[in-house]
């Protein structure tokens, strides 16, 4: 079997992006069993209700959602468990003083396969107000219209 290479995406949180501000984003491992590697692997994977937490000297996945694998037995996965995420200490201990502060969480961003190993996007995120989206949303439709206009202007 030949080796994988480069980056494959299984799923994205586009969600975060709209409901927070992403600060400072890391890509760490996860801990997964042959089942959940084998879902993965088709495609299959929901990370909208996810978020990690620091534990001790531990990071966790938890809420993302990976189905149980179609053709798995009784080795089968739970599908909502919590996997453990590989980073490097002065990481860990980075994300665990900020996460300290009021407003400070982080959220899965994408997990995707690099090089045939198990990815996760993380970022430490403060959560946006309602207004916030509202006007990120009207900068991005401004834009939008200023860009047609230029191209209906271009075009005549």
């Amino acid at each position: 079997m030949a080796k994988e290479t480069g980056r494959k995406l299984v799923a994205a949180n586009r969600k975060a992006r709209h409901d927070y501000v992403i600060e400072d984003v890391f890509e760490a491992g996860v801990v997964l069993t042959g089942t959940e590697v084998k879902a993965l692997r088709a495609g299959r994977a929901s990370l909208v209700d996810g978020w990690c937490e620091v534990d001790g000297d531990e990071v966790w996945l938890q809420g993302v959602h990976i189905p149980e694998y179609s053709q798995g037995t009784w080795t089968n996965h739970a599908p909502r468990r919590k996997r453990k995420l590989l980073l490097h200490r002065d990481e860990i201990d980075r994300l665990a003083s900020r996460t300290r502060e009021k407003g400070q969480t982080i959220v899965p961003l994408s997990l995707y396969f690099l090089d045939g190993r198990a990815k996760v996007e993380i970022a430490l995120a403060r959560g946006k107000k309602d207004w916030d989206k509202r006007q990120a949303l009207r900068e991005r439709q401004d834009n939008l219209e200023a860009q047609r206009a230029m191209r209906e202007k271009r075009d005549r």
